[in-house]
C-alpha cells in the first residue's frame, strides 16, 4: 500500500477506537434528580442500613434517669423490674422485648438479622438496640405514664432498661448517643438455677430461645461479654448487686432498700416520722388570732 493510502487509514480508523474507548469510560447520562445506575456485583449481597447513631446525648442527664437491669438469662430481671414500675414509677423497657417485637412487625428491616442472632445467642448489632431503644424512651416521654411518682415532673424521666447493655461498646455507646446511665441494678446468681428456672419457663413461655441448648449459649455469652460491663461499672461505683437465687419477696425486699439509697428516696417508715413534726406549720394562724 503506498504511503499516503496508509496515513489515511490509520485516520480514518483513530475516531472509532477513541470513541471505543470514552463509551467504554464515560458515565450513562440520567435524568435530572436520579443517582446513576451502578450494577451490583454479581457476588455482592444488600445488607440492610444500620441506624446512624449522634456523637453526642439526645436527653438530659439531670432530668432522664436510667438505670441498667444486668443478670444471666433467668435471673430474675423482669420480676424485679415489674414491682419497681409499681413502686417507683418507672418505665420498664426490655431490650430483648424491643428486639422481638422488631423482629416480628411486618416490613422490619432487621427482622432475618435479629431471629438469627437470637437462635445463636449473638448480640445484635449495637447500632439496632440503641435506636430502638432511644426510640422507645422518647415515645414515653412524649406520653409519661399515669404516676404519682414525681419522676415524671417537668419533662422528667425515670427508665429501667432490662437486659441491656450486653457488651462494652454498647455501654459506651449508649452512655454518648443517648443519655449518661445513673448506675447498674445486677442480679447473680449461679447457672444451675438459671438453667432450671429457664426450662420450666419455657414450658409455658413459647420462646424459642428456652431450651437448654440456646439456654447454655446465652449463659456463656453473658459470662463472656456482658461481665466486663458489669466489672467496668463496678469500678466507677455504680453497681448495685442483689443475690437472685432466694425467694422473690426476700430479693425484692433488697432490692427495695438500695434502690431508697439511690434515689435518695425516705423509706416509708422515715417518711411517716419525719412528716409529723410538720404539724405546727399552723403556728401562723395562732400567731394571727392572738393579734
Amino acid at each position: 500500500m503506498p504511503v499516503l493510502d496508509k496515513i489515511k487509514a490509520a485516520f480514518s480508523s483513530s475516531p472509532s477506537t477513541s470513541a471505543d474507548n470514552t463509551s467504554a469510560t464515560a458515565p450513562v447520562p440520567h435524568p435530572e434528580g436520579e443517582a446513576p445506575a451502578h450494577p451490583a456485583h454479581p457476588d455482592a449481597t444488600a445488607a440492610p442500613a444500620q441506624p446512624v447513631l449522634p456523637d453526642h446525648p439526645v436527653f438530659d442527664q439531670e432530668k432522664i434517669t436510667v438505670i441498667f437491669v444486668l443478670g444471666g438469662p433467668g435471673a430474675g430481671k423482669g420480676t424485679q423490674c415489674e414491682r419497681l414500675v409499681a413502686d417507683y414509677g418507672f418505665k420498664h423497657l426490655s431490650a430483648g422485648d424491643l428486639l422481638r417485637e422488631e423482629r416480628n412487625r411486618p416490613g422490619s428491616t432487621y427482622g432475618e438479622l435479629i431471629t438469627d442472632c437470637i437462635k445463636e445467642g449473638k448480640i445484635v448489632p449495637q447500632e439496632v438496640t440503641i435506636k430502638l431503644l432511644e426510640n422507645a424512651m422518647s415515645a414515653t416521654l412524649a406520653s409519661p405514664p399515669s404516676t404519682t411518682s414525681s419522676g415524671w415532673e417537668n419533662g422528667k424521666g425515670r427508665f429501667l432498661i432490662d437486659g441491656f447493655p450486653r457488651k462494652m461498646d454498647q455501654a459506651l455507646k449508649f452512655d454518648e448517643s443517648v443519655v449518661r446511665s445513673s448506675f447498674v441494678l445486677f442480679f447473680s446468681t449461679t447457672e444451675a438455677i438459671l438453667l432450671e428456672r429457664l426450662l420450666e419457663r419455657g414450658k409455658t413461655s413459647g420462646r424459642d430461645d428456652d431450651n437448654k441448648e440456646s439456654i447454655v449459649k446465652r449463659f456463656r455469652t453473658f459470662i463472656e461479654t456482658s461481665m466486663p460491663v458489669v466489672d467496668y461499672y463496678r469500678k466507677e461505683g455504680k453497681v448495685v448487686e442483689i443475690d437472685s437465687s432466694p425467694p422473690i419477696d426476700v430479693v425484692y425486699e433488697k432490692v427495695k432498700a438500695e434502690m431508697d439509697q439511690r434515689l435518695g428516696l425516705l423509706s416509708s417508715s422515715q417518711l411517716n416520722v419525719e412528716s409529723q413534726p410538720e404539724v405546727p406549720a399552723a403556728q401562723p394562724a395562732l400567731g394571727a388570732a392572738i393579734a
